[in-house]
């Protein structure tokens, strides 16, 4: 497994589709299967790109950080920081799988919104 190499196809397929065009994303980083196991995105290429689709219409304005990328074997995680309307903000998780060709096959997320106050000092990136 190239690491480096899957870790720049990570965040580019991410950025690509979160940023309006899943159907490049899919084409150019996703293998032969997609395996979703986000439970609010239906399952396989065509479940992405509707959520995606769907998400940049109504939310034409979110933006994305990527804070981290860790890569290990054939997984690659990014920790990320969203700002949608309204100033909410999320931290997710996204953890995909790669094939042996370095296509992305899987894919599990945690969302978690960003609390206006903390019983720490600490940020949560």
């Amino acid at each position: 497994m190239n690491l480096d190499r899957n870790k720049k196809a990570a965040i580019d397929f991410y950025r690509t589709a979160y940023e309006g065009n899943p159907k490049k994303a899919i084409e150019i980083y996703v293998g032969e299967q997609y395996i979703q196991h986000n439970p609010h995105v239906a399952d396989g290429k065509e479940g992405f790109i509707d959520y995606f689709e769907r998400m940049q219409k109504e939310y034409p304005y979110k933006t994305i950080e990527f804070v981290r990328c860790i890569a290990e074997g054939d997984l690659v995680a990014l920790h990320t920081r969203q700002i949608w309307p309204g100033n909410d903000q999320y931290v997710t998780m996204d953890f995909f799988r790669f094939d042996t060709e370095g296509k992305i096959c899987e894919h599990w997320d945690s969302i978690q919104q960003i609390p206006e106050t903390s019983e720490n000092p600490n940020t949560m990136y």
